[in-house]
């Protein structure tokens, strides 16, 4: 089993930043697939980025290509999401999964962490 915990989320301008953490316990993540996902008020959860654990390749959804950057510290056991220039539709709770494959067969979840950008 693997535990993820967000942190990070907050409320933020546009054109503000944050920095999301995805927090693993329970086995290492080094041989997972990491991926963030996001779920709007009303709307399906979307995928945002991820990463590959066996040559660390990124993959973006477009709407958050050359924004957002996904990175993994295996050593810490931890994933992040680096969120620069944020827009209003970046709204959401921001999900941290674990699986494997691209698009990511998700095997585990974390619990969420929100992330609201202000007009």
């Amino acid at each position: 089993q693997v535990q993820l915990v967000e942190s990070g989320g907050g409320l933020v301008h546009t054109g503000g930043s944050l920095r999301l953490s995805c927090a693993a316990s329970g086995r290492p993540i080094s041989t997972y697939d990491m991926a963030w996902f996001r779920q709007a008020p009303g709307k399906e959860r979307e995928f945002v980025a991820s990463i590959t654990w066996r040559t660390g390749s990124t993959y973006y959804a477009d709407s958050v290509k050359g924004r957002f950057t996904i990175s993994r510290d295996n050593a810490k056991n931890t994933v992040y999401l680096q969120m620069n220039s944020l827009k209003p539709e970046d709204t959401a709770v921001y999900y941290c999964a674990a699986g494997y494959g691209t698009p990511l067969h998700v095997d585990y979840w974390g619990q969420g962490t929100q992330v609201t950008v202000s007009s």
